[in-house]
């Protein structure tokens, strides 16, 4: 009686195993919607989302991101992802993310062109993360929350500003 070599079936079950995380990583380099469910949307053209935020009667949130800025992931994933997937905030307010380094086409509120990092420098905004909470004619509706300040007071500011920008929108 033969017995099998104990690394018979080692070859093929490696490979499989490769092959799966292949597909896995593929399927997450992928862009797409889900990319856009799990994240912020980037600005395309602010002249657009403030007629949309005119009709519905909200202010646009703007955060002003770095790619290599942690403290911009934490305020992404811990406050402002959650209020961009909760439905009572998408009745309260758009957001919008803007990469002050990023040299993307964007439309601004006059609707005029430039790029995402030009709209942030003519914003002042030079450290992240910054938000900004503008009206619908693209003026700002309060005082910027730069940093992450305490986090655990981030959501009231964040509130104080969504509010503020709301009062501002509906002429309060």
């Amino acid at each position: 009686m033969t017995t099998p070599h104990p690394l018979e079936g080692t070859t093929t079950l490696l490979r499989q195993l490769a092959a799966w995380v292949l597909i896995l990583a593929w399927g997450l380099a992928l862009p797409g919607t889900a990319g856009v469910a799990d994240g912020l949307v980037h600005a395309k053209n602010f002249q657009a989302d403030a007629r949309t935020a005119a009709k519905r009667r909200v202010p646009i949130l703007v955060l002003f991101t770095s790619p290599t800025c942690p403290y911009c992931e934490r305020v992404k994933s811990e406050y402002l992802v959650p209020m961009h997937k909760d439905p009572a905030y998408r009745a309260r307010v758009i957001i919008r993310e803007v990469s002050i380094d990023a040299a993307t086409p964007l439309t601004g509120f006059d609707g005029t062109t430039t790029t995402e990092g030009a709209f942030a420098a003519a914003h002042k905004v030079f450290m992240v993360p910054t938000v900004m909470v503008f009206d619908t004619q693209g003026v700002a509706a309060g005082e910027a929350i730069v940093g992450l300040l305490i986090p655990d007071f981030y959501f009231g500011y964040l509130e104080a500003a969504i509010d503020e920008g709301g009062r501002k929108v509906r002429g309060k």
